[in-house]
């Protein structure tokens, strides 16, 4: 069997998001309160420490144009990078498996 594999490289939607912001000449304040979002809130999000969630997503579409499909398979696929970095949850799954393989459900 040929394992396919990926490139460990995740890309937040916070970066995309911040390239835009910045390509506009907007602070980050100014999106803020356009949004009706905590500056914190924004913050975290552009710098990659919290999700873009589907309610954040439409914000960021209404307010910078950037389709929020887009952002959501973006944020997606970041967190399933994450996720199979993560060795206590690959052996978690790893058990799954190999119980089901092995017929013990």
């Amino acid at each position: 069997m040929v394992k396919k594999y990926k490139p460990f490289v995740p890309i937040h939607p916070g970066e995309v998001i911040k390239d835009e912001v910045e390509a506009r000449g907007i602070t980050q304040k100014q999106l803020a309160g356009l949004m009706g979002m905590p500056y914190t809130m924004l913050n975290e999000i552009l710098n990659g420490k919290r999700n873009v969630t589907t309610e954040t997503a439409l914000l960021f579409e209404a307010a910078l144009d950037i389709n929020a499909e887009m952002l959501l398979g973006i944020q997606a696929d970041y967190s399933l990078q994450i996720a199979r970095k993560n060795r206590r949850l690959l052996k978690h799954v790893a058990a799954i498996r190999l119980a089901f393989a092995s017929g013990l459900l």
